[in-house]
């Protein structure tokens, strides 16, 4: 496609680009040379360097002070450094093709996955991957940011791979050892917010924002500007085609404020499905808006925080802050989740005052749910970081292991869970000492009401021993229990492809689900036949009233008509 923002390299030279509305004048800044931009009107300014090519360092002057590129596709010497051209290379490796019902995600933290921390070392851990049997990896925010770590959502350069990580060629030829292994990349984008540090856009661009909305990161993006739509589809489109990504993951669409919020979702999501093959469109929506998803709509599937809420309680008993809303009668809320995704579809929720939250979602195929049972955010928004293979016991872990990657939701695992690895996600961040401090007075408040929470002794989110915590530990996948974990995710994976993935390709018909006690059942039906799960989520043996035959796979003692504590069987017929 022909982008409005950013470097445009030609046989010529550099055209260079910024939207600027609220400047009265801009100057190209070139090592030494400052050259005047031409106002082309509505805030748009430009200037064509003839015999300007890649790897030249630029910067732009605006009432003597200087910003980088927003769009730039390199930056150098971090948010606050020069903006490099770049182009992509004209060779690539051929994308597989990857439906979207097979999909089995691995969320990954570039930074933290590896001990190197980079582009590279990842590309040398993707063997892990393929053998284990998964598609897709998805991988957290890249775009770069301030510092030398960061979850990724605290970007301000959307175009450009944070440096720590490596180059842009770099991350595509990520992407195309992906690709020759027969994996899909997918990328997690940010487009409801700029992070704090090394946001210039409002001191020249304010017309980006508006007071009109607040959100948790301060004034909303104004999407009802034409302007701002194409800067973030065009970012967007801008992944998928320069960098061969095949999917994205839109970060808290609940977050987009105002009228322009469905142009915005419309704009995107059109531009994209011009794109062949087409990517696979994934959201982040705590409104639990149904009517974005399945029939014509234009994405695929959303990630549902229902399914983590409702086994983390039956796994670990939490009940505080968010869990308060699933720790009444949780096995026949977790019923409602397998059968129809949602688990509050418009009723009154305990955590928020009563408001009603989300839409009925029943009728919606499986496949338009992202299920998980640990993610980057529910690790690491923790006090300290800890993951289910610490706070659950293993029978309890199994078997909602078991259910994850055997419903016909789309499963996704975080990075290091497939060995079932107790080394802690705790939040970490590298801002400078005074906005450093608030993000820590922030951490201990965000807590306080935690009844577990004692307050001193929690990760500095700021030091780099908090980061390497976070690192995954290779060694683990050679333990027992690494191999263990290894092997039932493997073989819970193989029976999918098996079972489940053949039912997902054609028509839902529709679901059922009980709860009697702490036992679960949910039949589901397709075109091409129906799957029946049975789950006891308790410590005492129950009934179940299915299961006349042998089933296709069982975890825990299950015998004809009862399961035992921490049980489950699928049958498919």
């Amino acid at each position: 496609m022909t982008y409005r923002y950013g470097p445009e390299v030609d046989e010529d030279g550099v055209r260079f680009r910024l939207w600027a509305p609220g400047a009265d004048a801009v100057d190209l800044l070139i090592g030494d040379r400052a050259l005047p931009m031409t106002d082309r009107g509505g805030g748009h300014f430009e200037l064509a360097v003839v015999g300007a090519g890649p790897g030249l360092a630029y910067r732009f002057s605006i009432d003597g002070g200087t910003v980088p590129d927003p769009a730039t596709r390199r930056q150098k010497g971090d948010v606050e450094g020069a903006s490099v051209v770049t182009v992509p290379p004209a060779a690539r490796v051929s994308k597989p093709a990857r439906p979207w019902h097979e999909a089995v995600i691995v969320e990954v933290h570039v930074g933290a996955a590896t001990p190197e921390g980079t582009f590279a070392a990842l590309a040398g851990r993707l063997d892990h991957y393929a053998a284990l049997g998964v598609t897709a990896l998805e991988l957290l925010p890249v775009a770069d940011f301030p510092g030398a770590r960061n979850w990724g959502y605290d970007g301000v350069l959307p175009f450009a791979p944070d440096e720590s990580y490596g180059t842009p060629d770099d991350l595509r030829r990520l992407i195309d050892a992906a690709h020759e292994r027969g994996l899909q990349l997918y990328l997690d984008v940010v487009y409801n917010h700029f992070g704090p540090v090394g946001n210039y856009l409002p001191s020249y661009a304010g017309a980006f924002f508006t007071d009109e909305f607040s959100t948790p990161w301060g004034s909303a993006i104004d999407f009802e500007r034409e302007e701002v739509r194409a800067f973030f589809v065009e970012n967007a489109a801008y992944w998928i085609e320069e960098y061969g990504f095949d999917g994205l993951r839109f970060d808290a669409v609940h977050a987009f404020e105002g009228p322009g919020r469905r142009l915005f979702l419309d704009d995107l999501a059109r531009r994209l499905r011009a794109i062949d093959p087409q990517p696979h469109l994934i959201l982040e929506n705590d409104h639990n808006e149904a009517s974005l998803l399945g029939g014509g709509s234009a994405f695929d599937a959303q990630w549902n925080d229902d399914f983590h809420h409702v086994f983390h309680v039956a796994l670990t008993g939490e009940h505080e802050g968010y869990y308060r809303a699933y720790a009444d009668d949780t096995a026949k809320r977790t019923a409602r989740v397998l059968a129809e995704g949602f688990a509050y579809q418009g009723e009154p929720t305990p955590n928020r005052d009563g408001a009603p939250r989300g839409e009925p979602s029943g009728h919606l195929h499986p496949r338009s749910f992202v299920s998980f049972l640990q993610n980057h955010d529910q690790v690491g928004n923790r006090a300290f970081g800890e993951r289910l293979a610490e706070l659950a016991a293993p029978e309890r872990l199994d078997l909602a292991c078991f259910a994850l990657l055997l419903s016909p939701q789309i499963p996704m695992l975080f990075m290091g869970e497939e060995f079932a690895t107790r080394r802690r996600f705790p939040y970490f961040c590298d801002f400078e000492e005074e906005f450093g401090q608030l993000v820590r007075e922030g951490r201990r408040k965000e807590f306080s009401g935690f009844s577990t929470f004692s307050g001193d002794d929690i990760p500095d989110p700021l030091s780099p021993s908090t980061f390497e915590s976070a690192k995954l530990d290779w060694s683990e996948t050679w333990t027992s229990e690494g191999q263990t974990a290894l092997a039932r995710v493997k073989a819970l994976i193989g029976l999918r492809k098996t079972h489940i993935v053949p039912l997902l390709a054609g028509a839902f018909r529709g679901a059922d689900a009980s709860a009697e006690g702490g036992v679960v059942e949910c039949e589901w039906r397709f075109d091409g036949g129906k799957l029946v799960m049975a789950l006891n989520l308790s410590e005492t043996e129950g009934p179940t009233g299915v299961g006349r035959s042998d089933p296709v796979a069982a975890i825990g003692r299950v015998e004809p008509g009862r399961l035992g504590p921490w049980s489950g069987a699928l049958w498919r017929s």
